[in-house]
């Protein structure tokens, strides 16, 4: 089954794929580990392989193999892989600029939306790409908003988001209670005397080693939620600020296991993901077991 990033757009239900996604959070285990294999190409490009896409239940599991070109449109190009999980079957074969842009944005939406006050209702975007868009689509699913600005280094990109856009990265920190920064940068764009107590951010920039869209410091002082620790400290935003898993209160499975409270009002709270390969998975079995013969290419590779 080939599933190209319109019949995934198509498919996409978003009260559906939320829920697979908080249920494989709880269900998701660190066994066998979750491999992120990443390497510079000549240019300015780069290629990661996510493997393997494992979840309890689900007989089949996931490969994806993406490269990285930040001027290019869309930046994310490359293919997952879904197969079975006992012969090795080849399933699926999925768009991976589209498959992720939506697993990524709405598993940022769900952490937003469980970690974020109740009473938070100014939503404010740094960076206005692709990740901003899946991830507000998801956010406008579970609570409404009061107010929504973004700032974005392209002002038309940003209008397309919102029509409420903001001077800087800074503004939008300011006058927002719920901050979601999207960037490709390497330098941080906020720091601690830049947020306040009660305020939530999540950061998405920070995958792979040397991009970091927060400080140090504002790392430090902030209560700090990550999707996996070793991945954090090896290819996140922990380790790309010099920071150890000491730095991180605990993971987004204990919140939604209820190990972990959700809200600390005394100082900023932080997601700050790297994406797991469970969450490949988790989407494309949804599409694979949703998909019918009509609405998808199919083709035998061994014909």
């Amino acid at each position: 089954m080939v599933l190209t990033r319109s019949r995934i757009d198509a498919l996409i239900d978003i009260g559906n794929v939320l829920a697979l996604l908080r249920e494989g959070f709880r269900a998701s285990t660190a066994s066998p580990a979750p491999l992120r294999i990443r390497t510079d190409l000549p240019g300015p490009g780069t290629a990661t392989c996510l493997m393997p896409g494992l979840l309890p239940g689900v007989p089949a599991y996931t490969v994806k193999v993406n490269a990285k070109f930040p001027d290019a449109i869309p930046a994310l190009r490359g293919v997952v892989c879904l197969h079975d999980l006992h012969t090795g079957e080849l399933l699926a074969l999925a768009d991976s600029a589209s498959l992720t842009a939506w697993r990524t944005g709405l598993a940022a939406a769900l952490a937003t939306h469980t970690l974020a006050h109740p009473d938070a209702d100014t939503l404010g975007f740094i960076g206005a790409g692709a990740q901003a868009r899946t991830t507000l689509a998801g956010l406008r699913h579970l609570r409404s908003w009061r107010h929504t600005s973004a700032y974005d280094l392209n002002p038309a990109r940003a209008r397309e988001l919102t029509p409420h856009l903001a001077g800087d990265a800074r503004a939008v920190a300011a006058h927002s209670d719920v901050v979601v920064l999207a960037t490709w940068s390497r330098q941080p764009v906020l720091h601690g005397s830049d947020t306040h107590a009660g305020q939530h951010l999540t950061s998405l920039g920070a995958d792979e080693p040397g991009k970091n869209e927060l400080s140090t410091d504002l790392l430090r002082s902030a209560r700090v939620i990550v999707d996996d620790l070793d991945l954090a400290c090896a290819a996140g935003a922990l380790g790309n600020a010099g920071l150890d898993a000491d730095a991180a209160a605990g993971t987004l499975t204990d919140v939604l296991r209820g190990d972990l409270p959700a809200h600390d009002q005394s100082r900023a709270s932080v997601y700050v993901p790297v994406g797991l390969p469970w969450q490949d998975l988790a989407l494309l079995w949804w599409l694979h077991q949703h998909a019918t013969a009509t609405q998808v290419t199919t083709i035998d590779l061994l014909s």
